[in-house]
């Protein structure tokens, strides 16, 4: 048993199913072209104040079964470091709670927007995550059961 400090918290749980490895990010210029192109099958999904567009990429050459993007907008947040802070705040939530979004067969990409005005406590970004992953969780349970 690996006893390293990173590895187990103090009350003995594991920690590295918290972890986001660098093969969970979506990096591909083609995949997110893809992502963001219009009729190709992708899924969308606005809880406030996060969007989340999702599809199914089979052809994918990554073990992840998973990869994600957050993207935040200059247009809504003009300083860099509120951009920096909303980003940070949207990836800690989707590290929390990324296990409950786990597809056996399908390989999803996954891009969180953010659409909200200004920047908005941890606890919002939280639910709109918590919302949104079940919804993708869904859709990738029904499309399992369509093959």
């Amino acid at each position: 048993m690996n006893t390293t400090p990173d590895s187990i918290n103090s009350d003995g749980g594991d920690l590295t199913r918290f972890r986001l490895y660098k093969k969970e990010k979506l990096c591909s210029q083609i995949a997110i072209n893809q992502l963001f192109e219009p009729d190709n099958g992708a899924h969308v999904m606005l809880a406030y104040p996060l969007r989340a567009v999702w599809r199914e990429n089979p052809r994918r050459h990554s073990d992840a079964p998973i990869q994600f993007l957050i993207t935040v907008p200059k247009k809504r947040l003009r300083h860099a470091v509120d951009r920096v802070k909303v980003r940070r705040r949207v990836r800690e939530a989707y590290r929390l709670q990324h296990q409950q979004l786990e597809p056996r067969d399908v390989k999803i990409d996954i891009a969180f927007v953010y659409v909200g005005k200004g920047i908005v406590e941890y606890a919002q970004i939280a639910r709109a995550m918590r919302r949104l992953l079940v919804a993708v969780a869904k859709s990738a349970t029904t499309t399992q059961q369509d093959s």
